[in-house]
Parts: structure tokens; sequence; C-alpha cells
């Protein structure tokens, strides 16, 4: 069987632990989907399959209005990858091309944009320009439906040059003007489309989908246990609360509020509040990588659910994922902050950190005082009035001024291996913290802390000691969750 005859039954039997990995156009009705669309499954024969909807678009076909491909996660591979072009596909979820252009995404991933442009059309059917492309579509037809913006404020705010080309995209891709796409705000929007009054004074709400089961109470509880007062907060009962913190953005501050309860048909709801609407995509890929939401579970159950130890872990907690950062650089200053401290003194201590060198947010928002601390504020402060151990102390210095001055990169697109040799080699990072920060500052779902005690004791506990963690990958940084989330 061909991989293509595979992705025909995937969408024959509707699969949706195939949306986002890739999508199907049908020429008869020029269109295009998502695995699980739930239309009736076309003929094989008027059938193309494309590994990114900007390929689709590329080829002419315009977006499922009853699926809205454009809405689903993104695909596992790119976390897992580490070439150039999964580097470069987190890049652009990052929003970089929009910011920086063309050739910022090259210069970031030490290539020429010649080079770049090369490596993605040749793997994936579209170029920098045109993946970038797709996703302010996605980013304008979210402003339309929930918010009463001005269509020209949209165009701005999604990253477009000019209304003209903002008019020109949405009937491309949508095959309808902005007015008819906002027309079909909520009420009217299929399951798979945004929720909540079309009314953005409140924030933007969206639903952050994910595929396959969602351990949310989890994530929340590992979330709760480390959150840093005055920037995080966690508030309701367990099993519906809302986790709630500040993001430092590109053109402003931003609250981001996501509730714990999944939704039935796959998402997480999320309302974001921004000083400047052109951060919506940027906080929203945060957002995503914070909560891990690209995950492929199914992936991750095969592969361990392989190993008799683990079995028994991976079905007591189904969708267990590992989560991610808001912000590379603070995970790393608070990786460094609490290494070797319990877990409330880690808290503490950023939370005297964030009080002293914090920016201040123009009104609190609840518990939400301030931004993090940014690394060149920290590289420069005296942090004499911290009450930290010398060492800790000195490697804290010692970071933040390698993160300042960029001769250590932790953005989405870091190479992971370069990364982790640069922070072992300042003076006080060990490889705890270096292993910590690739995990969860960049994102890698293939580390594994075997210096900390509580996965060793985790380990004890399931009876892994015999096992072979080799045969976890690329998924190892999951079976560590495991090992802590057992009691």
């Amino acid at each position: 069987m061909t991989i293509e005859d595979s992705r025909y039954e995937a969408v024959s039997s509707r699969d949706a632990r195939f949306d986002g990995v890739f999508f199907f156009a049908v020429s008869t009705t020029g269109i295009y989907c998502r695995p699980s669309c739930p239309a009736i499954t076309p003929k094989r024969r008027n059938v193309t399959f494309y590994r990114t909807a900007a390929a689709a678009q590329g080829a002419g076909y315009r977006a499922c209005r009853r699926c809205r491909p454009d809405a689903v996660p993104g695909s596992a591979e790119w976390n897992a990858r580490a070439d150039v072009v999964g580097r470069a596909m987190r890049l652009i979820g990052d929003g970089i091309v929009d910011r920086e252009g063309v050739a910022g995404l090259a210069g970031r991933l030490g290539y020429s944009a010649r080079q770049v442009q090369r490596q993605l059309n040749a793997e994936l059917g579209a170029g920098p320009i045109a993946l970038a492309r797709a996703q302010r579509g996605h980013t304008a037809r979210v402003l339309l439906q929930t918010t009463t913006l001005q269509a020209a404020e949209i165009a701005f705010a999604a990253g477009f040059a000019s209304v003209r080309q903002f008019n020109d995209t949405m009937r491309e891709i949508y095959a309808a003007t902005p007015s008819e796409i906002r027309s079909a705000r909520p009420g009217r929007a299929s399951r798979f489309g945004p929720v909540a009054a079309a009314n953005g004074r409140a924030g933007v709400p969206l639903r952050l989908a994910h595929r396959g089961p969602y351990a949310s109470v989890e994530v929340f509880d590992h979330l709760a246990a480390r959150a840093v007062p005055g920037i995080e907060e966690i508030v309701g009962e367990r099993g519906s609360r809302t986790y709630r913190r500040t993001l430092r953005l590109p053109s402003g501050a931003g609250v981001a509020e996501i509730g714990e309860q999944p939704g039935a048909g796959g998402w997480l709801e999320c309302r974001l509040h921004l000083t400047d609407l052109r951060d919506l995509t940027t906080a929203t890929q945060r957002v995503r990588r914070l909560f891990d939401l690209d995950a492929d579970p199914c992936a991750v159950a095969e592969r361990l659910g392989a190993d008799p130890a683990l079995a028994p872990l991976v079905a007591a907690r189904p969708g267990l994922r590992a989560p991610g950062a808001a912000d590379p650089h603070e995970l790393a200053v608070r990786a460094v902050l609490g290494h070797r401290a319990t877990t409330e003194e880690g808290r503490r201590r950023g939370h005297a950190l964030v009080v002293a060198h914090g920016s201040p947010l123009c009104e609190p928002s609840g518990g939400l005082t301030h931004l993090f601390p940014d690394t060149a504020t920290l590289a420069g402060a005296d942090l004499d009035d911290l009450d930290l151990p010398d060492a800790r102390r000195a490697a804290l210095r010692t970071l933040t001024t390698a993160l300042a001055d960029g001769s250590v990169t932790l953005d989405p697109g870091a190479d992971r291996d370069d990364a982790e040799r640069r922070l072992l080699a300042l003076p006080g990072i060990d490889r705890w913290t270096a292993g910590y920060i690739r995990m969860r500052a960049l994102g890698d779902p293939d580390v594994l802390l075997t210096e900390d005690p509580a996965v060793r004791a985790g380990m004890r506990r399931a009876g892994a000691q015999a096992s072979d963690p080799e045969a976890w990958r690329p998924w190892s940084s999951y079976a560590m969750h495991h090992f802590w989330s057992t009691p």
C-alpha cells in the first residue's frame, strides 16, 4: 500500500488523528479539507494530497467552509524534527516572516533565503511567503468572526501589507469576501469555528484545537504547582480552572486565559487580551506551545505503551502532554532560579524577581501585575537584592548575559543541539538545567532527565529501571512526564 493509499483510507474513515498532518483537495469541487471532514468522501481519482494548507492554496484550492481546514492543530512532526524544515516551520508559526521577512527567517536558520525557499518548496510544496500568507489568512478570519474591528484594521493586524492584498487573499483562500466571512460569525459557524460573542472588547475568543485525548487536569496541575505570582494565576476549582498569564509580545503586552475543560470537538477555550492585535498570531502560537497542543498523543501512546513498565501509566493518563513555554527566555531564567529548590521556593524566588525587575502592567488584571523581566534588564541589573545562593546568582547573571547578547539562542527555530552545547559551556549551568531548558523552552519531545531524583523515583515505582530508554524515542519527554505524574 502506498502512502497516498493510506492517506485515502484515513480520509474515508474521517480519522481526526491526521488533521494537520496532511490535507486533501478535490478536483471536482475546487476545495481542500482536513482528513476528518464530515462531507461525502470523494472518489480517489479526484483527490490530491498536500502536506500543508499553503500548498493546497497555491494549487488553486479554497478552504472547505464545513471542516475549516485552516483551524486544525499543527503537525507534531515540526516539533520532533530538528532539521531546517522543522525549525523553519516553528519560526514561521511564531510570525518571523511577518516581522522580519524571508531574509530574517533565513538569517535565524543560518542559510541563504534561496536555500530556505528551495528546501521548503521541495518538501512542503510551498515557500515561506506562501506559508506565512496562509497563516495570515487564518488570523484574519478569526478577527473577522470574533471582533467588531473594521476590515482595514484587521488587514494590518493580521500582517497584510495592504487592504487590497487582504481582500484578494481572503477571496482566494475562502472564495468569499471579508464581509461574507464576517456574516458567518458564531452562532452559525460549524463546530470547527470560533466561539463566543463577536465582540473584541473583552478579548479575542479562540478555540485552540488539539488532536486525540488531552489530559488537561494533569497539565493544569503541572502549571499550577509552578505558577509564579504576578505573571501567572490559576482560578477556579480543579476540573474547571482557568489559567491566566501575562505575555511579553513583539508589539506590546498581552494576557492569555485558557480554560481547563476540553471541548467535545477537541479544543481548549482561550481568550487573548492584546495591546496590539498584530500580536495575535504570535500569542496564539506561544499558548499552543505552552499547552503542547500540536502533539500527537496516539503516536506517543503507541511507542511508550509498547514498554511493559510504561503501558499502565499510559493507559491511566491518556493524552498526557509535555508543557512547553510561553517565553523561552523566561523559562530558562526560571530553570536557573528554581534548580535544586523546592517548587514553592522556586515560585517564591520567581515572584521576588518579577517584583524587583519586571515591567508593571498599565492596569493589573486580577492577580496579574507584571511582565516577566527581559534578559537585557536582568543582565544589567544588581541581583544582590535577591535572596539567592551565590552560585545561583552567578549562574543567573551568566545566563541572562548570554541570552541578551545572542551568544545563546532559544527562539522557536534554534538548533537544539547547538543551544544545549552553548548552555553547558556557561558556568553554573549543569546537564539537568540545560536539558530542562531544551525540553520546555525549545519544545524538544525527546529529553530524558535521568539526573532528576523525581524521575528516578518514578522509574523505580513503575519498574522501568530495566527498560531501554532508546525504545522511548522520539517521545522521551512524555515518558518523563508519566514518571513525574506517578503518585
